[in-house]
């Protein structure tokens, strides 16, 4: 083996750097400076314009939280504030409504008392009415029944005794 290396062109320490190295050296150099200096702010710049971005829409993602948070709020007050002006409507409406109930039976109950007075006395002056024709026909009856019976005209003699009675 050693007979090869030395044929080749003497002798060859693999740790000791030869001209092939620094050639890969340099070409590697010049690729990283080009590379860091073409490649590498385009792309950073990208990075900083996106994480700006985002930057801004947590804040507007904040904002629009809050926002919602207020809205949310005046909407639960205004709901609340309707309900409120809601039952005292309703309140106030059950109150009107019983109040009419009220005047209108009081209302009706006094034409009803009214009318049955009407009709009370109505019925009272046809009772008497009707007692006061009951007695005429009842001692007219009487009169005759008894004429008839004894075979007599008593009606006469009951219409001079009440003339009698009608002068004292």
């Amino acid at each position: 083996m050693s007979l090869a290396s030395e044929e080749a062109g003497g002798t060859s320490n693999f740790l000791i750097p030869n001209g092939t190295f620094f050639a890969c050296l340099l070409i590697f150099i010049v690729v990283l400076v080009v590379i860091r200096t073409l490649v590498v702010p385009p792309i950073l710049k990208v990075l900083d314009e996106r994480e700006e971005r985002v930057a801004q829409t947590v804040k507007d993602n904040k904002a629009a939280a809050a926002s919602f948070e207020d809205a949310d709020r005046e909407y639960t007050a205004r709901l609340r504030d309707a309900r409120g002006d809601a039952t005292g409507i309703r309140d106030e409406a059950r109150a009107k409504g019983n109040e009419q109930l009220s005047s209108a039976k009081h209302k009706a109950t006094e034409e009803a008392d009214a009318a049955l007075a009407k009709i009370t006395a109505d019925l009272k002056v046809e009772a008497d009415n009707a007692v006061t024709t009951a007695k005429q026909d009842v001692s007219r009856l009487s009169a005759t029944l008894a004429g008839r019976v004894l075979g007599t005209d008593v009606a006469a003699a009951t219409a001079g005794a009440e003339q009698t009675e009608t002068v004292k």
